[in-house]
């Protein structure tokens, strides 16, 4: 015989206001280490171009480095990587019992360097191919 519980506001697509710094941090994490995990295997389809000659990995990087989109991409992809390698460092020093009272700051400071390096980046990024 199967029972129904009751979820109370589980199923409530509004709990999202209710979420403390804690629970971004968490769900930013996961989101971030999801999206490394799908680039690697961009990377990797790229990156097998090389077996087909160099020519070929040539003109394979050479035209995405053309496409302004790929350009954008990038950037997100720097956002996203530095939020996680600066997040992981908080959750190391959470873990070690280092700053375990400042563990909202801390994330927020996490946002903070991860937008600082970004905007940093962008002229990068977007300066065109040096070649």
């Amino acid at each position: 015989m199967s029972q129904s519980y009751n979820r109370g506001t589980v199923e409530d697509f509004g709990r999202w206001r209710e979420f403390t710094a804690g629970m971004w941090a968490w769900i930013f994490h996961k989101f971030t280490g999801w999206v490394l995990v799908g680039y690697l295997f961009t990377h990797i389809a790229v990156l097998s171009t090389s077996l087909g000659g160099a020519e070929l990995y040539t003109n394979t990087l050479q035209g995405l480095e053309a496409l302004l989109v790929v350009r954008f991409l990038e950037i997100g992809l720097l956002a996203v990587a530095v939020f996680h390698i600066l997040n992981g460092i908080r959750l190391l020093m959470v873990d070690l019992g280092v700053g375990l009272e400042a563990q909202d700051k801390s994330f927020y400071l996490s946002l903070v360097l991860t937008g600082a390096i970004v905007v940093a980046s962008v002229p990068t990024f977007l300066g065109g191919p040096l070649a």
